[in-house]
């Protein structure tokens, strides 16, 4: 599993990360095929086949110390790729309840910044 250094260093995969991409959309658009289509929603969310998948952050906030972790998910599989703590200035605004969360506000523009990912 990469480290966040590591993480910054390998170019394709920053630019494979979906930042729209949530642990909620995932479940929709992974594990229950049909579900985006028939909505009429974003057609790049939609899963064609085994091959199809998406790269996003999720922040683990079941237990101490927090981590974000980077998934790679597809149909069959979530594999996490790098993993590394959840700043703890971010403790309190992003674990309030115990869960897994998308990162958005402060948090995913601090991790947009720390890996050099322009606006």
């Amino acid at each position: 599993m990469l480290t966040l250094e590591e993480l910054k260093k390998d170019r394709a995969l920053l630019n494979a990360i979906d930042w729209e991409m949530t642990p909620e959309l995932a479940v929709r658009v992974y594990l229950e095929w049909g579900n985006i289509w028939a909505r009429g929603e974003d057609r790049r969310h939609v899963v064609r086949s085994k091959s199809d998948y998406s790269v996003y952050f999720v922040v683990n906030c079941w237990d101490k110390p927090y981590y974000i972790y980077l998934i790679k998910r597809n149909s069959e599989d979530a594999v996490e790729i790098a993993k590394f703590a959840l700043p703890e200035r971010f403790e309190k605004s992003v674990c309030l309840l115990k869960g897994i969360y998308a990162p958005e506000g402060e948090l995913k523009e601090w991790l947009k910044k720390e890996l050099g990912i322009l606006h």
